[in-house]
């Protein structure tokens, strides 16, 4: 007998039993049993007869197990015969005995309970044709095997496993498969294309040599899916122990022309006169995977806090959104540059202003794939565009005046910036990566250094333009912006400190050259 741990599970039995329906746990949750991972989500299949589809099992089961429970408020949606709720214990103490949840101070589940069903496609469109069905052919419609799994919840079969396509077997593999011809399932329904690589790249299994060309096959048809839809997928695959697994996949299988050809473009390696360069491609699955993989104590923290309350350091999947935006910076550090890729018969192959380029593709790649445009997109882009700052300090003299300047610019980004350069370093020279980083670590000391002495991480100049206007009797002009960029410079150049006397009496310099007079004298 399979215990999933939770008394909701009896819950549900008891309430199937009192309506005379067979309910089922399927899916996910199963599968997630016996890789004793965390599982929030439920998935309930319940199988018994209506009244000519008037009456939906399992929007009726799922009403009543709410109301034995406490009444959670139970979302219906007809159309598609299903209800959903959120159910939180009432006993902390209620033993979970497989750790559905990793951390015990959480205890939420979002619960949707469907009548079983059988399904069928239109070419044109994803979204199925439904009909009533038996437990297999809810088991057959799954995208894989592993995920087809079901037991049952009735009393007098609780914990009963259902297995008619060799889950367990691929679990206990690593496999990926199908229950159906794979052209089948991958036609259908295209979002299993992306499910497999995503699987594949959380779970660390293999995708059965013909799931996986039947992948290859029906690539093409991607595109009937929503790009909302294909953008939940990748960022899960983002998100995965080792994203550079799932998008490896991606570009085998022809997937990532489709959806990020961009990232695809970085492939390959171009020689002139027995000189190529590395291939950007896998240099960038490299960095992705340091970033995600090797954890950073912070440097400064964040402004207003003590240092280490914001470390960028990386959980896994679903550590949080500075994680996600962050693998996505490493992921476009370098995709600007194929566009400036160019031979130099004395210097070999440059790519000068890759990051100025790549900086200008993040909002349109952002747009395209619907990703939030706001805050996300904006951090993204600037750490595309600094990416090469830090490593280009640590190739020369680390003036203080370089620093204050990058410390200024990255803001509070300063410590997510530091560790994309870090990992951006993946020369095979050992020589050179130690030479690489032990400037580096001469850098990320200035950084600490002046912060502490000089506070450069997002100043403003202690002359505000108000106080330019009240001082001369101006309105706002261009002598304005002069007179705050001169003192702005200065302070970053360490020519005068960054106190408002010092930069006051340059104001007054400053004013006097354009002809301007203090209003008093």
């Amino acid at each position: 007998m399979i215990d999933l741990g939770l008394d909701i599970y009896r819950i549900i039995g008891r309430e199937a039993d009192r309506m005379g329906v067979d309910a089922y746990a399927v899916g996910g949750v199963v599968r997630d049993y016996f890789l004793q991972r965390p599982c929030t989500d439920i998935d309930v299949v319940c199988i018994g007869h209506d009244d000519g589809g008037e009456v939906h099992i399992g929007i009726e089961l799922a009403k009543a197990v709410s109301a034995a429970v406490g009444g959670s408020k139970v979302s219906v949606f007809k159309t598609f015969g299903t209800a959903s709720f959120r159910y939180s214990p009432k006993d902390p103490t209620e033993t979970d005995r497989i750790r559905i949840l990793s951390d015990d101070s959480v205890r939420e589940y979002e619960l949707e309970f469907v009548g079983a069903r059988r399904e069928s496609y239109s070419h044109d469109s994803r979204k199925p044709v439904v009909e009533n069905g038996t437990l297999e052919d809810d088991q057959r419609r799954r995208d894989f095997t592993v995920n087809a799994l079901a037991v049952c919840l009735n009393e007098g079969r609780y914990g009963e496993l259902m297995d008619p396509f060799g889950g367990i077997r691929d679990l206990n593999e690593g496999i990926l498969r199908t229950p159906l011809d794979p052209d089948i399932t991958f036609s259908d329904d295209p979002l299993r294309m992306m499910r497999a690589v995503r699987f594949a790249s959380q779970l660390g299994f293999r995708i059965a040599d013909d799931t996986f060309e039947a992948i290859s096959r029906n690539a093409e048809r991607i595109k009937i899916v929503s790009a909302e839809r294909i953008t939940t997928e990748l960022n899960k695959i983002m998100l995965s122990p080792q994203p550079s697994l799932g998008l490896k996949l991606l570009q085998k299988c022809g997937l990532m022309q489709l959806i990020l050809p961009e990232i695809s473009a970085l492939q390959g390696i171009e020689t002139v006169d027995g000189r190529g360069h590395k291939d950007i491609f896998y240099h960038t699955m490299q960095v992705l995977d340091n970033v995600s993989l090797t954890p950073q104590p912070p440097l400064l923290g964040r402004e207003g806090e003590p240092d280490g309350n914001n470390s960028p350091i990386l959980e896994g999947e679903g550590a949080g959104v500075r994680p996600l935006w962050l693998r996505w910076a490493a992921l476009l550090h370098d995709v600007g540059k194929p566009g400036v890729k160019r031979y130099d018969s004395k210097q070999g192959w440059t790519f000068h202003g890759h990051e100025a380029k790549g900086a200008h593709m993040v909002k349109r790649i952002f747009k395209r794939l619907c990703l939030p445009l706001g805050a996300e997109e904006r951090y993204v882009e600037k750490l595309v565009m600094l990416h090469m700052r830090p490593i280009v300090l640590s190739e020369e003299e680390v003036t203080d005046s370089a620093v204050r300047r990058l410390l200024f610019e990255a803001g509070d980004d300063i410590d997510d910036l530091m560790l994309l350069c870090n990992a951006d370093i993946t020369s095979k020279n050992p020589d050179k990566v130690r030479r690489h980083k032990a400037n580096f670590e001469l850098v990320k000391r200035k950084l600490v250094e002046l912060e502490e002495r000089d506070r450069i991480r997002n100043f403003q100049p202690p002359v505000s333009g108000q106080d330019i206007m009240e001082t001369f009797g101006i309105g706002p002009c261009r002598e304005i912006g002069t007179i705050k960029d001169a003192i702005k410079d200065a302070i970053l150049d360490g020519q005068i400190p960054n106190e408002r006397d010092a930069a006051w009496q340059m104001m007054l310099r400053i004013a006097k050259d354009l002809g301007l007079q203090p209003v008093n004298q």
